[in-house]
């Protein structure tokens, strides 16, 4: 009988203490890599993570936590990264254990802005990871409402179907159904750029449009999405599957959204900076515009993308975002 895969996830955000709850109803221990040493000593404490989905409750028998990244990464065979885009580069950098012979799970939803590589290629260009051995997560799926147990639904996308199997059933639960997929590029480029059109939403909700205009709005951004994505990898794929419009729809639409949310501070008036400052979690779609921008721009046979081009003029280049949506309105159809 073959030994149990032993997991671990590594961050402490919202989405990281989530994904350690969905494996925590079926795995005895999880390895759990934290940076902060405060947040670390509370959870052992008082039981739950102080900064993020407070009301989630760990058996800690079934924690094995660590500030050394090391650590986790020697203890695991699965190990699933959730550290967000912008400061991924810099936690691996303290990364000194071999992991090439680990099956990489991706749960960033980002980009690495530093090389524009998605974080599975970034693996295995940097830590010799095959590409059977790396995985993606896509939802539609936020961490508060797997703090709430609300139904939820996941794709586990990775070219190996047994490991796809075998981590979504690590992951599956009375209250999160899993499904698998091989369109682990086309899936990772999607999680990046829903983001950006999650921004966009928000941005016209704090500009003062209405649900009409919003419904066009993701219409298109569906139709962009899969002009970005067949541009990058070319493969059948359905873009109305779940891993695709689900979580553009989801991301954009729910008050969760940390995106949404910026977007949103960004319409009504605040600076990027001023946004950022005020929201205590780290908006994934900031870093992805400025990613999928220069890739659409690099690309000899560049792709219409007038909303990214819209998010992105408001965002780097300080266009007034009333006069940008006005323009765009005229592009949407």
């Amino acid at each position: 009988m073959d030994k149990p895969l032993k997991y671990a996830v590594f961050g402490a955000g919202s989405w990281a203490t989530a994904i350690v709850k969905m494996l925590s109803e079926n795995l005895d221990e999880i390895g759990w890599y934290m940076r902060s040493a405060y947040t670390k000593e509370h959870l052992l404490k008082e039981q739950h993570n102080p900064n993020y989905l407070s009301s989630v409750e760990f058996h800690l028998e079934q924690l094995k936590i660590s500030n050394d990244i090391n650590e986790i990464a020697e203890y695991a065979d699965v190990l699933i990264f959730v550290i967000p885009s912008a400061f991924i580069h810099s936690e691996l950098q303290k990364l000194t254990f071999d992991i090439s012979n680990k099956t990489i799970v991706s749960a960033v939803k980002g980009i690495m802005p530093e090389t524009g590589l998605l974080v599975g290629e970034h693996f295995h260009e940097a830590y010799k990871i095959p590409y059977p051995n790396i995985a993606v997560i896509a939802g539609p799926c936020h961490a508060e409402e797997v703090a709430l147990e609300r139904l939820s639904y996941l794709t586990i996308s990775c070219s190996d179907f047994e490991k796809a199997q075998r981590i979504a059933n690590a992951l599956s639960s009375n209250y999160i159904k899993t499904k698998t997929s091989d369109d682990v590029i086309g899936i990772e480029y999607a999680v990046m750029l829903k983001n950006i059109y999650a921004i966009a939403a928000g941005v016209s909700h704090g500009l003062g449009y209405g649900d009409n205009f919003q419904s066009v709005l993701m219409s298109n951004a569906i139709r962009e999405m899969k002009r970005f994505i067949k541009k990058r990898h070319k493969m059948k794929r359905n873009i109305n599957d779940s891993a695709y419009l689900g979580d553009l729809l989801v991301t954009g639409y729910s008050v969760f959204s940390r995106n949404r949310m910026f977007g949103n501070m960004i319409g009504k008036g605040y600076t990027v900076k001023s946004a950022q400052m005020e929201m205590n979690m780290v908006a994934e779609g900031y870093y992805a515009t400025k990613s999928a921008h220069l890739l659409n721009e690099n690309n000899e046979k560049k792709s219409q993308l007038p909303i990214i081009n819209a998010v992105y003029n408001i965002l780097y280049e300080g266009k007034n975002p009333k006069k940008i949506f006005k323009k765009l309105t005229d592009k949407l159809d």
